[in-house]
């Protein structure tokens, strides 16, 4: 099989680093080889975009012409759906109907900072003095380095790409590891839309390596990661070391709430497709269930009847729910934790288990489990499994449940299932996490900020906040006075 080339500094070509591969999940075949990043490369592609964003050819385009740049790429998205998204598939074994609507969403994420790039506004802040003009103008930032996770690449990457470009600046993009490929048919893309050398640079690799020489380079004025809290923290440090900014888009332990007049039916079906869509390999997955008493045993009983019949298996398979999770070594991970909730005195209620089907025997696949009989300071209600894993709660009033919802390092998502929107909105002003659903889940605008309270990260992506978090503000005053000010003679 021939190798395949990264993308440094406007050029295809091995990469200098150790030798890795691509594997299909759902069997373990091989999709491609490839030589990862070295650090020379790090060094070659910052150095690269230190120039290309600093060139007058990119610094002085006007709004409107990196716009054009945005919408081509939306446009080659757009005509090659099915490609990228088998493509997206084969890397992480997600069901193909999900990275449809994973590479849609990349498209629309470039039209929407297309748009915003065109009508950012500066400031006229209000005069505080008769003889002085303010202005309040937003620039670029300069080199950014952006780390991305592997459940959701192509979504993830486009988040990061497009406002930083959008904005002005120049992307270094370290992928993860064990999913290279959308990253670098990405960087293919935007070559073809015209993006000049330099602009933006794919380097596949170990975090520990790359991620770590990227992040640590004089030039990188920006730290843009999504991924696990502990890396975070770690990134956190270096930035601040740097005092250089930074998002983070971590972890969580979502909590949902059934309050006792929702509508059970609309609950469990919204609660099923949170907590098992992506096989739970989510950040925002609702895997903590916490339910009104009155309502907890209809509930979960048709939420147990639902799992039930949830298909597991390949994802190119027309109807498939659950595909793998990412590896053998994260499914031994999330079978740990349910060993765990055992010892904890939980009860499965249903799942637990590796499949039975001989025909998912090669691959990592993993049955969606209910876990009761657990109160919230379990290990396996405090830490962040990934994968499909959610455990039950009831609770007896509000009080008791804001408290138990809030009771937790991680403030990401949380849902609420009700039919009285009053109280509902009452209970999520209460609640600590960055984004809140009433009677859905998983639901998303690119035109609406996300990101997390407390350890699930800093700063927002998404929405004009997600294209001036990759700007700095630069404030200019100009004197309408013809006199000079300081001292008198």
């Amino acid at each position: 099989m021939e190798m395949l080339k990264i993308f440094v500094a406007g050029c295809w070509r091995e990469g200098r680093g150790e030798e890795m591969s691509s594997t299909f999940p759902a069997d373990g075949s091989l999709n491609a080889r490839l030589r990862a990043a070295s650090v020379e490369d790090v060094n070659e592609a910052v150095e690269a975009a230190e120039q290309a964003w600093r060139a007058a050819s990119w610094r002085h385009q006007l709004p409107h012409q990196r716009a054009t740049i945005l919408h081509r790429v939306s446009e080659l998205i757009t005509q090659q759906v099915e490609e990228l998204a088998q493509l997206q598939s084969r890397d992480n074994g997600k069901p193909l109907a999900e990275t449809r609507a994973l590479v849609l969403s990349a498209a629309g994420t470039a039209r929407y900072f297309a748009a915003a790039c065109e009508v950012l506004e500066g400031e006229l802040p209000t005069q505080r003095n008769r003889d002085v003009l303010t202005l309040s103008q937003y620039q670029p930032l300069g080199v950014i380095a952006a780390i991305t996770p592997w459940n959701s690449p192509i979504a993830s990457e486009m988040q990061k790409i497009a406002p930083a470009l959008a904005a002005g600046n120049a992307v270094v993009l370290k992928p993860a590891e064990a999913t290279p490929l959308i990253a670098l048919k990405l960087a293919e893309l935007f070559e073809q839309a015209g993006l000049p050398a330099g602009l933006l640079s794919v380097l596949p690799g170990r975090g520990s390596v790359i991620g770590e020489a990227l992040v640590r380079h004089p030039l990188v004025k920006k730290i843009s990661f999504t991924g696990g809290t502990n890396t975070g923290r770690h990134l956190a440090h270096i930035a601040a070391e740097k005092l250089i900014p930074t998002s983070l888009e971590l972890g969580g332990k979502s909590p949902t709430i059934v309050l006792e007049d929702a509508d059970i039916e609309l609950a469990a079906r919204g609660i099923c497709y949170g907590i098992f869509s992506s096989a739970g390999q989510a950040c925002i997955a609702g895997s903590r269930l916490f339910v009104h008493r009155s309502l907890y045993q209809p509930l979960l009983e048709r939420l147990c009847q639902l799992t039930a019949g949830l298909r597991i298996g390949d994802p190119f398979t027309p109807g498939v729910h659950l595909g793998p999770l990412i590896n053998h070594k994260h499914r031994q991970t999330v079978i740990d934790y349910v060993n765990l909730a055992k010892q904890e005195g939980g009860k499965i209620l249903i799942g637990g288990e590796i499949p039975a089907d001989p025909q998912l025997a090669q691959g990592s696949y993993f049955q969606p489990t209910i876990i009761e009989g657990l109160s919230n300071q379990a290990r396996v209600c405090q830490e962040e499994i990934f994968g499909p894993v959610l455990v039950v709660m009831p609770f007896d009033d509000q009080a008791q449940l804001i408290e138990q919802a809030n009771d937790s390092v991680y403030g990401l998502a949380a849902g609420i299932w009700s039919r009285d929107f009053t109280r509902a909105m009452a209970v999520a002003e209460q609640l600590e996490a960055g984004t809140v659903w009433v009677n859905t889940y998983k639901t998303f605008s690119i035109a609406t900020p996300f990101g997390g309270f407390k350890q699930s990260g800093l700063g927002r992506e998404k929405g004009l906040h997600g294209i001036h978090a990759y700007m700095q503000q630069k404030s200019l005053y100009l004197s309408l006075n013809h006199q000079p000010n300081g001292w008198s003679d």
